[in-house]
């Protein structure tokens, strides 16, 4: 068994996680912040970010977390990679198994995030960031006066288009089917926005691209099987994203989408449990949202473990 007893263990160490590590080490608690891949989180694969506060240009994703990672270690934040396989609440401790080894701690934030759904397909994967985005939001700017295309039919994919068409001149919205699962009110501004227009019953069965990025996608029709390529120099994928919380089945509430719910304090169902940032319900998920998730979840853990000492 850990000798050692943290005041706060965060799991995930993307804007949330490194915001809150920032905070509770800055208050002299006793914090570990456990990441399992790389610090940074899915920012470490954004190109450029333009919508963060402070850094009128832009900045790059890769840089915008190291700044995050230098202010952390000023203040002394624990860090650690690992695989977080469970939580077990016993009451005023929190039982960790990371790696199969124990970890003990007061206080629990939960910043493990959520992943775009990929499509899978040839050429997505090494186009990522040179055309291939899963944030409409994100990268959206970064293609005017471009062909681009949106993948899905749902509200955020309807939604990601019209933004889309703000910048770009022309966007195809492809859809697997003969309609869209979007609400009538999003349908109906679809189609009034001459910009936009839906490619009906086709998949995307490949991305291709040179060294400038990517340049088209070849697309099969569902019904005729069909082949065709479809010129592009930006795809989104919009076909949903998946929140890391497996290994919370029976830990805390989760809704239907398996995002956990909390209240505006970031508290979870489970006393000195919290979450923080796109693993939680919320409506935005941005880099700004998941550092305000992060500074209210640290500040919440400080009251927490000061009423129960």
């Amino acid at each position: 068994m850990s000798e050692t007893i943290y005041d706060v263990v965060i799991i995930g160490g993307g804007p949330a996680g490194l915001t809150a590590g920032l905070y509770c080490s800055r208050a002299r608690l006793n914090t570990l912040l456990i990441e399992k891949m790389i610090l940074g989180g899915q920012v470490m694969i954004t190109t450029d970010v333009e919508n963060y506060p402070g850094f009128p240009g832009g900045i790059t994703g890769p840089e915008l977390m190291e700044r995050f990672q230098t202010h952390c270690q000023e203040f002394g934040l624990q860090v650690t990679t690992g695989d977080v396989q469970s939580i077990e609440d016993q009451g005023k401790i929190k039982h960790l198994i990371v790696d199969e080894k124990e970890i003990l701690t007061r206080s629990v934030i939960i910043a493990t995030g959520a992943e775009p759904r990929k499509l899978g397909v040839p050429g997505e994967k090494e186009l990522v960031g040179r055309g291939v985005s899963y944030c409409a939001t994100c990268d959206g700017a970064f293609f005017r006066n471009a062909t681009v295309t949106i993948n899905g039919g749902g509200d955020t994919a309807v939604e990601e288009a019209m933004f889309l068409s703000r910048f770009a001149s022309k966007v195809y919205l492809v859809h697997r089917r003969d309609q869209l699962r979007a609400i009538s009110l999003l349908q109906e501004r679809l189609n009034a926005n001459d910009k936009i227009e839906v490619v009906w019953n086709s998949t995307i069965e490949s991305c291709e691209g040179d060294n400038s990025g990517l340049t088209h996608i070849n697309l099969k029709n569902t019904q005729s099987g069909e082949e065709s390529k479809l010129e592009t120099q930006g795809l989104f994928v919009a076909i949903g994203v998946t929140p890391k919380t497996s290994f919370l089945q029976g830990v805390v509430d989760l809704d239907d989408s398996g995002y956990i719910i909390t209240d505006y304090q970031c508290q979870t169902s489970v006393p000195g449990i919290f979450a923080a940032g796109d693993v939680r319900q919320s409506v935005l998920k941005q880099i700004a949202t998941a550092v305000g998730d992060g500074a209210t979840s640290a500040s919440v853990v400080e009251k927490y473990l000061a009423e129960n000492e």
